[in-house]
């Protein structure tokens, strides 16, 4: 019995892969192809889930159970490892991890997509890209200054928190201005690439455009 991973290529589900294999839980993968016009998952995605996105796992180990949404799974995945890559026992770094595990998708994310799909559109969406980098701007240095202090989000040990960071800051870094001026976050990116189960994950999950 195993997790089945429904993975998308270039996509938020790279992290499932990369928990999954910190972690040390069995698990296969489905992989899906962007369309190549459209960039869209394909409709077979919603045979999975009604909403036809990626990430998605199915646990056959509790009646076939099916998980979406990246932040769900990776709370499922650590309280299926037993809180493993969890909340700190320190309240303080407690904070910090719930803090950070939400601001991945539910603050950091939002501009970076925008800014993505404003560059696809023809002339219009170049003046609009010049107002949205200063709110990632403000962003960046918020977390620059964050990681100055320490060399996790949450503390000093890695955890989920920092599993759930990895798409946003490598979207910055691939597109979004993130560089050396920023020194402590490209050298927390540096340390995520190092880890065995990240590569080891990258190289099951095929294309993926951020690393």
């Amino acid at each position: 019995m195993t997790i089945i991973v429904h993975h998308l290529e270039n996509s938020r589900s790279q992290r499932v892969l990369w928990m999954l294999d910190e972690l040390g839980l069995p698990h296969e993968i489905q992989r899906y192809e962007r369309d190549p016009k459209t960039m869209l998952a394909p409709p077979a995605l919603k045979r999975v889930h009604p909403l036809g996105k990626s990430p998605v796992i199915v646990d056959t180990d509790d009646h076939d159970r099916v998980i979406a949404e990246t932040g769900a799974i990776v709370e499922y995945l650590v309280d299926k490892a037993d809180g493993r890559l969890g909340a700190p026992a320190n309240r303080e770094d407690a904070l910090r991890y719930r803090f950070w595990l939400h601001y991945a998708e539910g603050s950091m994310m939002p501009p970076l997509l925008l800014k993505l799909v404003l560059a696809r559109i023809p002339l219009m969406g170049k003046p609009a890209i010049k107002r949205i980098q200063p709110m990632i701007d403000v962003h960046l240095d918020y977390v620059e200054s964050e990681l100055a202090t320490r060399p996790w989000f949450a503390g000093d040990a890695m955890t989920a928190a920092d599993v759930m960071m990895s798409f946003p800051l490598e979207a910055a870094r691939s597109r979004a201005g993130l560089d050396g001026s920023r020194p402590a976050t490209i050298a927390w990116l540096d340390k995520v690439h190092a880890r065995p189960a990240y590569r080891s994950a990258l190289a099951k999950g095929g294309p993926y455009a951020y690393a």
